[in-house]
């Protein structure tokens, strides 16, 4: 087993992953529209909006990384007693696999970040915040929560944002903790002093965070690696995980029993995936509950970063807060002859998020929908048609059971998979989604396409979902047929003549 198969296997075992986060808590709101004209009161946009949303953000968002990757949470945090943390309790617990141990300190004033979006491009953030260190009682209470949760899980998360919930009063008892009980302690840093963590089993500073905390050149590989060395030792942490945006990721391994003649492996540098990005933003977060996850379903440290280093190329092509699914990483993990058709084909929670990631992106977006048991001529022109309705046609393909019940039990004559496999092959094609009901309305009320594609041998009353879309905006079109076209005409004339009986 080569060292890709030995990672796509530690993708089944992330389920098993018991994780507790302790840190900041946030909340994310994003306000999306467009911008046509400059105010005539200043010179700045005028966004017109049409779409808002809330996610938990901060440490919260690690919680929802874990969880999306099927792992167990339990989230240790502060929050304050105002509107912000009561929504930010309920965001985190709407997610499933999550336990939220939440300390309600009286005055405190939640953090919330307000982005506003136009397009794919970000243009004003503002933030209400007061940065204050959480009072000792709270000290005491998360750490008397987390001995109690210590039993239930596998690694503990600091992940520190620099609001003033991982003060070192409270990573000291983190720490001692942690070691009294043998569980691990990952870290993803804030501010210069580095002193605070020491102790733990891993930090991730990305390389600006190195280079301020060290005072120390990274211009080189070589540096990063010798500034990450130099600090585990003054800190006595095991290891640092350095994250380099697009030259990908650097592991050291430090030294922290402090031996001089123990032998320590060279730095291993990961050669970043990312393809196409979009937005960084919590890229940090799905490292740190990669490898956390990774690392509670015992992956060691360098397989651990190799898989949160394809989960970051992922998550970077997503707009705003994001998370990664298992059956995403699986697929990035396939070979690379195989990725253009695979990474088409994906779950209905997997194409929401990539469509919205288009059309925040400025880009529209078409569906139809079919069996496409056997790819005949009419299909390639219904495809052709689609696609130059809109930026990305995204096509529901009828699962085998579906197929089944519309055409008889000797349909579909190609597997689903198959099917999808050849739609996903073809360039009109951006994205197929399997489908099991009786009609697709679920799948269209929930990607919302800004344009319908069906047949023109329906009428615009006949077709499913038609209603809908119109309703938000959206149009239909009726495409044109290649007569005589069609896998049922296909079937008949494949079927051998009757035998004549004799007489």
């Amino acid at each position: 087993m080569d060292g890709r198969d030995v990672v796509r296997e530690l993708v089944d075992r992330l389920p098993g992953a018991r994780v507790a986060v302790l840190g900041d808590p946030m909340l994310d709101r994003y306000v999306y529209g467009s911008v046509d004209r400059i105010s005539p009161e200043a010179p700045i946009p005028i966004i017109r909006a049409n779409r808002e949303m809330a996610v938990v953000g901060g440490a919260g968002n690690v919680v929802v990384n874990l969880t999306t990757l099927g792992a167990s949470a339990v989230f240790l945090t502060v929050l304050g007693d105002d509107a912000a943390g009561s929504e930010i309790a309920d965001l985190v617990r709407a997610h499933p696999r999550t336990t939220l141990h939440a300390v309600i300190e009286p005055g405190r004033r939640s953090t919330v970040k307000t982005r506003y979006v136009a397009g794919s491009h970000q243009l004003l953030r503002v933030d209400y915040e007061v940065i204050l260190s959480i009072d000792a009682a709270s000290e005491a209470e998360l750490l008397r929560r987390l001995a109690t949760a210590l039993g239930e899980i596998d690694v503990i998360v600091c992940s520190d944002y620099g609001k003033g919930v991982v003060t070192p009063t409270l990573m000291q008892g983190v720490a001692a903790l942690a070691k009294a009980a043998g569980k691990p302690v990952i870290v993803d840093p804030k501010g210069t002093d580095y002193s605070k963590y020491a102790g733990v089993t891993l930090i991730t500073p990305n390389r600006a965070e190195l280079r301020e905390a060290t005072r120390s050149p990274i211009g080189t590989s070589a540096e990063i690696a010798a500034a990450a060395s130099g600090m585990l030792r003054r800190h006595n942490i095991a290891a640092a995980l350095v994250t380099r945006s697009e030259d990908g990721m650097t592991l050291v391994m430090g030294n922290a029993d402090g031996d001089p003649s123990a032998e320590v492996p060279p730095a291993l540098h990961i050669e970043a995936s990312a393809r196409e990005v979009f937005d960084v933003s919590g890229a940090g977060d799905t490292v740190i509950a990669v490898v956390a996850a990774a690392y509670a379903a015992g992956a060691d440290l360098a397989d651990a970063a190799r898989l949160a280093n394809v989960a970051a190329g992922l998550v970077v092509g997503k707009v705003g807060t994001a998370a990664v699914h298992p059956s995403e990483l699986k697929r990035a993990l396939m070979d690379d002859a195989r990725h253009t058709a695979a990474d088409k084909i994906l779950g209905v929670e997997e194409i929401a998020e990539r469509v919205e990631a288009w059309r925040d992106a400025g880009l529209s977006v078409g569906f139809t929908k079919g069996c496409f048991d056997l790819l005949h001529p009419g299909h390639v022109s219904l495809l052709s048609q689609s696609r130059r309705a809109c930026d990305r046609l995204v096509v529901g393909l009828n699962t085998d059971a579906s197929v089944s019940r519309l055409k008889g039990p000797d349909r579909p004559i190609q597997r689903e998979l198959a099917r999808a496999t050849v739609l996903a092959s073809l360039a009109d094609v951006d994205a197929v989604v399997l489908f099991d009901d009786e009609t697709p309305f679920a799948l269209i009320d929930k990607l919302r396409p800004d344009v319908l594609i069906k047949g023109a041998d329906y009428t615009p009353e006949g077709v499913v979902g038609a209603d809908l879309v119109r309703s938000y905006g959206g149009r239909l079109l009726l495409a044109e047929l290649i007569p005589e076209q069609s896998t049922s005409r296909l079937v008949q004339r494949s079927q051998p003549p009757p035998v004549a009986k004799a007489p």
